[in-house]
């Protein structure tokens, strides 16, 4: 295990291959209108995006397990030299079908940094310590989420649409290095996981095939509901269905696997777990439902500026770094953690539900001041909740669980955008960013209302997280750190190296 004093310095270039990827996945948005006008293609101009979160959903749980049979580093340089790839690609791209094609293969290395950055981070940090490092993982999170539109602005007025894309490249050589370098994970065993009389662990097609089916059906399902769709439209209904049908077969095949994709343990070995991936769900939809109506609101309603509005989340912003960064500190030296979700969540439900009494008459300073208790809401989740994943699983499945935490954040922040679409689309009537200020107030007042009634469930979640020893650094040079105490688990296997 890497020493305490060199975790820093290696989590730097995972955090900076982390936040590329969360960028690009917002960062296109802006520069469309004039990809558009280069490339031509306004008939799928969706795709661009879309293109881009089916592919890194439907991969992550794959770069997860990945990483915990064959070893971590090496599949995470993998996955960052793919986004590379991907990135040069649509930078060049000539056609939107090629800008699409790109997407897919940008997206698919986004999906194994999301995957095997938290992996590394529960490999290189125990969970007792993991609160030091927690600013900057809130802090990358935050501006990927937040800062994309930012980014995406000002590159694409100065440099042009292909420098959203360009400038990953020397980025991404600098993050590629930069781990190669310094991360310094014991050599993987391939066998950790096979069982007796099995020379190798290899990965379970047939459970990649239904859930890489699931998670696109329930993409595309949410991408279209509400949008282009209606959500009793048989398109929608029919995606759904299949999404359901594909899990179902995903889980019976996950019973049955030599060497599940998604183990079946992780979700019943500790409540803690299923818990947590329900609160990681809630921030997701939070986090982008914010993100994505608080500035159409601050324009239509408020009459700030693109670029102002984006600045405008500031305050939603900074609480997020702060408060993570003390929480974690809290959490290191006490071992104490539940007090931050249910204090999250509580948070977030009031001020989302204080985002709702908005009107066309509401001040700036007052919406500040609403997203304040919000973005301590989301401090207090965001990375805490993470910790408690991953301390609730064995270590020998840190990355099936952490990808399987990065999916729920995805599939939250797509469930989040479809429903919320769809509740903006009915208050203004199918009207979007032409919709009159009142139009628009009334819209804000029921999607922040309902995402009120989402952190609401997730209070009660929080209420039932059961508060366990968290894991501590091995006493013995070398030893795997012991795995949390199970109601129903005992003690796993030293991990052998990843």
């Amino acid at each position: 295990m890497t020493e305490p004093k060199n975790v820093r310095t290696a989590l730097l270039g995972v955090m900076l291959a982390m936040l590329l990827s969360m960028l690009d996945n917002t960062i296109v948005g802006t520069a469309m209108p004039t990809v558009v006008r280069d490339l031509g293609g306004l008939d799928h101009i969706a795709w661009v995006v879309t293109a881009y979160t089916l592919a890194t959903a439907a991969s992550t749980p794959v770069w997860g397990k990945c990483g915990d049979l064959y070893g971590r580093k090496h599949t995470y340089l993998a996955a960052v030299a793919l986004f590379v790839i991907g990135s040069g690609l649509s930078g060049a791209a000539d056609s939107m079908s090629e800008l699409i094609s790109f997407r897919v293969i940008q997206g698919l290395g986004a999906g194994g940094i999301g995957a095997g950055a938290f992996a590394l981070i529960g490999a290189l940090v125990p969970p007792r310590e993991r609160g030091r490092y927690q600013g900057m993982t809130a802090s990358v999170m935050a501006l990927g989420t937040i800062g994309g539109p930012l980014v995406g602005g000002f590159v694409t007025g100065h440099a042009g649409w292909r420098w959203a894309f360009l400038l990953n490249l020397p980025l991404g050589a600098v993050a590629l290095v930069w781990c190669a370098v310094t991360l310094h994970l014991p050599a993987p065993d391939p066998r950790v996981q096979a069982r007796p009389g099995h020379v190798s662990a290899r990965l379970d097609w047939p459970g990649v095939a239904s859930l890489t089916a699931a998670v696109c059906a329930f993409v595309l399902a949410a991408d279209r509901a509400g949008t282009t769709c209606a959500w009793t439209s048989w398109q929608v209904i029919g995606l759904l269905v299949a999404a359901a049908a594909c899990l179902a077969a995903f889980v019976v095949r996950q019973r049955r696997a030599e060497e599940p994709l998604m183990p079946p343990r992780i979700f019943t070995g500790h409540r803690n777990f299923a818990l947590a991936s329900g609160l990681i769900l809630a921030t997701g939809v939070v986090m982008f439902g914010c993100s994505l109506y608080l500035p159409l609101y601050q324009q239509t309603v408020q009459g700030a500026s693109a670029s102002g509005s984006g600045l405008l989340l500031l305050p939603m912003l900074a609480p997020v770094v702060v408060v993570s960064q003390i929480g974690g500190r809290v959490m290191s030296a006490t071992g104490r953690y539940k007090a931050f979700p249910v204090t999250g969540a509580a948070c977030m439900a009031v001020g989302m539900f204080l985002l709702s009494t908005m009107d066309a008459h509401t001040s700036r300073a007052t919406t500040a001041w609403f997203m304040v208790l919000v973005g301590v809401g989301i401090g207090c989740q965001m990375q805490m909740v993470s910790t408690i994943a991953q301390n609730s699983v064995e270590p020998r499945d840190l990355g099936a669980a952490s990808a399987a935490s990065n999916l729920f954040r995805t599939a939250g922040g797509s469930l989040g955008v479809a429903v919320f679409g769809g509740l903006f689309a009915r208050a203004t009537g199918g009207a979007d960013t032409g919709a009159a200020p009142g139009a628009v107030a009334d819209a804000t007042h029921v999607i922040f209302l309902a995402g009120s009634v989402v952190c609401a469930a997730a209070f009660v979640a929080a209420l039932c997280v059961q508060e366990v020893p968290l894991r501590g650094r091995p006493a013995v040079p070398g030893a795997a750190p012991s795995p949390a105490p199970s109601p129903s688990a005992s003690p796993s296997a030293p991990e052998a190296g990843r």
